[in-house]
């Protein structure tokens, strides 16, 4: 982000300069450079502890495929209680989850910590509801919901699921085998 700031700050720079006319009269202004950014880039700035490899990306404009784990072992908290209702065929109950290593009483708990692994992004929050202002089908996916709490990469969740129109249904399809195939 800084180096875009800087390398933008001079090309705006470089394309001022050569639109000032020059100081004798008569004599155009020479032509701009080639390219008006700069090829020398500014300093590396340190890396937290812990983090280089993903300030490196940062910096480098590639984002890390997951989250990365937390500094200290004891922070993991990679603990999540499902509680699911209304969903049939024997899926309704409440599933203990955690991962690294997996386990608890959820039934695929193996699938289901990979696909949370997986889908966790550095900044984004995995079980974020749909937004308020989405355009949504208006489909019915049937009466089951679920209630996810506990803590997911050392931060709180408590989230909620169900499945009342086409934003929905895709929300909580995109999180089987964590939550119960509905569409079995």
């Amino acid at each position: 982000m800084l180096r875009r700031l800087l390398l933008t700050a001079a090309a705006s720079a470089t394309a001022a300069l050569t639109a000032v006319p020059s100081a004798s009269a008569g004599t155009p202004a020479p032509p701009p450079a080639a390219s008006p950014v700069p090829t020398a880039s500014p300093a590396p700035l340190a890396a937290p502890a812990g983090l280089s490899s993903l300030y490196t990306a940062a910096r480098s404009g590639t984002e890390p495929a997951a989250m990365p784990p937390p500094a200290r072992p004891e922070d993991s908290g990679d603990r999540l209680t499902v509680t699911v209702h209304d969903a049939g065929n024997g899926a309704d109950g409440t599933y203990e989850l955690d991962c690294h290593p997996a386990g608890g009483s959820h039934p695929r708990a193996a699938e289901a910590c990979d696909l949370l692994d997986g889908n966790t992004t550095w900044g984004k929050d995995l079980f974020a509801p749909v937004p308020p202002d989405a355009l949504c089908t208006m489909q019915y996916g049937g009466p089951a919901t679920a209630h996810v709490t506990g803590t997911w990469a050392g931060r709180p969740v408590d989230a909620r699921y169900d499945r009342t129109n086409g934003c929905e249904i895709s929300r909580w399809n995109t999180m089987v085998p964590f939550l119960p195939d509905l569409m079995a």
